[in-house]
């Protein structure tokens, strides 16, 4: 009979259960829970809000994903679809990077929950269409990459939704067209970049691109696309390096066309061998406005003189405020246009200043005469104001020349001493101090009762070295019998003052 087994203590069995019991529970709700809020897939790499998946020849997207991660990178691997609300679990997501890889289309929630999304690179997949529903849903997003790509055709309202969109990447596709009026308004928010280059189209409606606003005109690139010659084309693009705008400046000689529709490698640098457009009606010189002033209230008609045949031509004029306006007028006829071209305004408001841009579009021939009008709408000028504003300046510029000479040559002395007159001049017999001065003769004895010679007169003497109350006392000549005389004392504080400043050596005539 074999031994019986030892029995484990009743406590140590009921431990050992409820750890299986643990142990299957936490089995079968594993499927139902999340994963640990920090948790990182093995083939990414996790920062503190970034998450790089790149390189790992991933088919699907990783479905444990750390919530705080604001840009996710899944380029280069091999991704072929993205499931609907994928980025449910992401709702930080700022930046998203799925270039290189085999997507070809996209669900209609795919990028569902991404309402914080502003950068999305789809740049190098397999699109082959911009839907509608592909981004409509991304609100914020601000940079959207698509070159490199297999797109043929972008729907009318794919960016419509897009009001905070700036940059858009659409380069080395297949494009043949584009719509550019669903790009219209987006000019009127942020939209600054728009790159077509190293496309396919083969037409550019030159009167669309007139009524796109300036800072889209200055981001919209079209280089190195095999688009038919044509000096409607031409002139547009001269318009735009004359402006400064960088997408001719930057690419100056890659601006190409193509000669003829049956020859499709005749493809010549226009921009740059601009010397076949020379017979082009309109030049790079005729590109500035034509100044219009009108008051307030008058009407005005703009004309655009052409030498097109009236049968085959259109005329469009593009406002101020970029809306194109065709036979008979814009909606509420404030703005007319005729059959001839022109442009009528009834009743002239401020609002109506600006340029306007006249076009003359013969279809079959794909010309366009372009012309520039700016009206400036003023109020009249009061009846009080009889001087105009360069007589004003004039009088203005004359009175401060006039206070300037004033300042500089009639200045008043304020030192009293510097400016008094100096002392008319005392003739010879009233002794006068310059005279002395002038005197060359030393005196002939030296002594309280010096005597001068016969032949010679000397209005004073040297001062004897004999002082009272502090002060020098002259000694007075034959010449001069009445010491008190008023020119006698005159002459003695005169003297006083020479002989303070000069020194002791005698001074003689």
């Amino acid at each position: 009979m074999s031994p019986r087994a030892p029995t484990d203590p009743l406590w140590l069995r009921a431990e050992k259960l409820l750890l299986l019991l643990l142990q299957l529970c936490a089995h079968s709700c594993a499927p139902h829970t999340s994963p640990l809020p920090h948790s990182c897939p093995t083939v990414c790499i996790c920062t503190s809000d970034l998450l790089s998946c790149s390189r790992q020849t991933l088919r699907h997207v990783p479905w444990a994903l750390p919530p705080t991660a604001t840009t996710l990178d899944l380029s280069h691997n091999a991704l072929t679809q993205l499931h609907d609300r994928w980025l449910a679990a992401l709702p930080h997501l700022e930046a998203l990077h799925i270039s290189h890889n085999q997507i070809k289309d996209l669900s209609p929630q795919a990028f569902h929950n991404a309402s914080y999304l502003r950068h999305l690179d789809m740049s190098s997949n397999h699109l082959h269409a911009v839907e509608t529903h592909y981004f409509d849903t991304l609100v914020s997003l601000e940079e959207l990459l698509l070159y490199n790509n297999r797109i043929t055709r972008v729907a009318e309202n794919a960016f419509a939704k897009l009001s905070g969109l700036r940059k858009v990447y659409l380069s080395w596709n297949n494009l043949t067209t584009f719509p550019f009026h669903s790009v219209q308004g987006l000019g009127n928010y942020n939209l600054r970049t728009l790159d077509l280059s190293s496309n396919s189209l083969s037409s550019i409606p030159v009167e669309e691109l007139a009524a796109l606003p300036e800072n889209i005109r200055n981001g919209l690139y079209l280089h190195n696309n095999p688009v038919r010659c044509s000096c409607s084309l031409y002139l547009m693009l001269q318009r735009w390096k004359q402006q400064g705008f960088s997408s001719v400046k930057d690419f100056f000689e890659e601006h190409t066309c193509k000669v003829s529709d049956s020859v499709p490698w005749s493809l010549i640098k226009f921009l740059k061998y601009s010397h076949m457009f020379e017979n082009c009606s309109a030049g790079p010189e005729d590109v500035h406005p034509v100044p219009f002033p009108v008051m307030v209230g008058q009407t005005l008609l703009l004309t655009c003189n052409t030498s097109l045949p009236a049968t085959a031509t259109t005329y469009m004029w593009i406002s101020p405020h970029h809306e194109p306006i065709k036979h008979p007028g814009n909606s509420n006829r404030s703005l007319e246009v005729y059959h001839n071209g022109s442009l009528k305004i009834a009743a002239a408001k401020p609002w109506h200043s600006g340029v306007y841009v006249g076009l003359a579009i013969n279809s079959p021939r794909n010309f366009s005469r372009l012309c520039e009008v700016n009206v400036t709408v003023h109020y009249p000028k009061p009846d009080g104001e009889t001087f105009s504003t360069g007589l004003t300046t004039l009088l203005g510029c004359i009175v401060s020349l006039v206070l300037v000479i004033i300042y500089l040559y009639l200045t008043p002395c304020h030192c009293l001493s510097c400016c008094k007159k100096p002392a008319p001049l005392s003739p010879p017999q009233e002794c006068s101090a310059q005279s002395s001065i002038l005197s060359t003769t030393p005196p002939a004895t030296d002594g309280p009762n010096r005597k001068i010679s016969a032949n010679k007169h000397v209005v004073f003497l040297e001062p004897v070295r004999e002082t009272q109350n502090g002060k020098i006392r002259l000694a007075l000549g034959e010449d001069f019998s009445d010491p008190k005389h008023p020119k006698v004392l005159q002459l003695k504080s005169d003297s006083e003052s020479i002989s303070s400043v000069f020194s002791d050596t005698p001074i003689v005539s």
